[in-house]
């Protein structure tokens, strides 16, 4: 039972304009697309099949979300939609790093998204 502190993106639109219109930032375990957002923080997560059966991918997914709550704690998260795709090194990436470069992907990603609204 966790507190949740950040909207779920439900709509395909979501995704897709955190892909088409949004910043990116590549890590070794994931890849982090964001777009801005008045609302509150929102993330979604996307694990291809390619990266294995559904017990593995649900794996994946359960790991993005755990980290992705672990950076919500620790830092404060710019405002915007957060879009967390697995990798195959996702699954058997350590759990720290995994928090590590989610961390790292989200405040780029913050700072690219602010650079982008100065202009």
């Amino acid at each position: 039972m966790s507190c949740l502190i950040y909207r779920h993106l439900q709509k395909r639109s979501e995704f897709l304009r955190a892909a088409a219109r949004g910043v990116k930032a590549v890590r070794h375990g994931v890849v982090i697309q964001a777009y801005p957002s008045a609302l509150p923080v929102g993330v979604g997560f996307t694990v291809t099949r390619k990266l294995g059966n559904a017990v593995v991918r649900n794996r994946i997914r359960r790991r993005l979300r755990a980290a992705f709550q672990e950076v919500v704690k620790e830092v404060e998260v710019p405002a915007g939609d957060y879009v967390l795709i697995g990798r195959k090194t996702t699954d058997a990436e350590v759990f720290l790093k995994l928090v590590a470069d989610i961390k790292s992907g989200v405040l780029a990603c913050g700072k690219k998204m602010s650079a982008n609204q100065t202009k």
